[in-house]
């Protein structure tokens, strides 16, 4: 049974359904359980058998107990709220931090994002970057269109390569474990990725064109 994750993260694996329930956040496909929402990880265990139960003159063991659910909730406590006012410190983008970000808007230049996550830390505020053309994949950079790469809402994996200007942080995807991680498709349904640059909905069929991350 592999250790569950703290916080989780849009798209990351938190084990297997043969040994844990889903619950709110959570949803599952190919027998394993994924996170749905960014947010900390809770795991309910199942109440405790009561013990033997008496029927009469026959004594019948109680059923055993069941999985315990994973769940995620959607808001974050502020760390420094109930530890006497100690201020957090704000952790910052830096060149060659790994990313986790939201599509916030596209064109046919670059994408725009939202960054949530730095390394494993979820971020208070959001700090916005961009994914330029040239910056999605490392081959056929002059066949790359951004709207088959990237939609709105899609979570990307991504890798800081430049502190860029005061706006924007200069992102990149091009590398086989970069790109999107989940994406949803225009039926609002979570898809799940059937190539390198293909994404299916598993309700309507349909396939949409993506820059897709390669699973750890």
């Amino acid at each position: 049974m592999a250790q569950i994750p703290s916080i989780a993260v849009p798209g990351q694996l938190l084990g297997s359904i043969s040994d844990y329930l889903p619950g709110p956040g959570t949803h599952t496909h190919n027998a394993n359980l994924y996170a749905s929402i960014l947010g900390p990880v809770t795991k309910t265990n199942p109440p405790k058998p009561t013990g033997p139960q008496k029927r009469l003159t026959k004594i019948t063991p109680a059923a055993p107990g069941g999985l315990p659910t994973l769940s995620i909730e959607r808001s974050l406590s502020t760390p420094g709220a109930n530890d006497g006012g100690a201020k957090k410190t704000e952790i910052l983008p830096e060149v060659n931090s790994n990313v986790l970000c939201k599509v916030t808007r596209i064109n046919p230049r670059q994408a725009t994002v939202s960054i949530l996550v730095v390394g494993e830390t979820v971020l208070d505020g959001e700090w916005q970057g961009v994914i330029r053309v040239q910056d999605v994949r490392a081959t056929e950079k002059d066949k790359v269109k951004i709207f088959e790469s990237f939609r709105p809402g899609d979570i990307v994996r991504a890798v800081v390569i430049s502190l860029g200007d005061q706006a924007s942080y200069y992102l990149s995807t091009a590398s086989n474990h970069l790109g999107v991680i989940m994406a949803t498709s225009e039926a609002g349904n979570t898809m799940y990725p059937v190539s390198w640059k293909e994404y299916k909905d598993p309700e309507t069929g349909a396939s949409e064109n993506r820059k897709v991350a390669k699973p750890f």
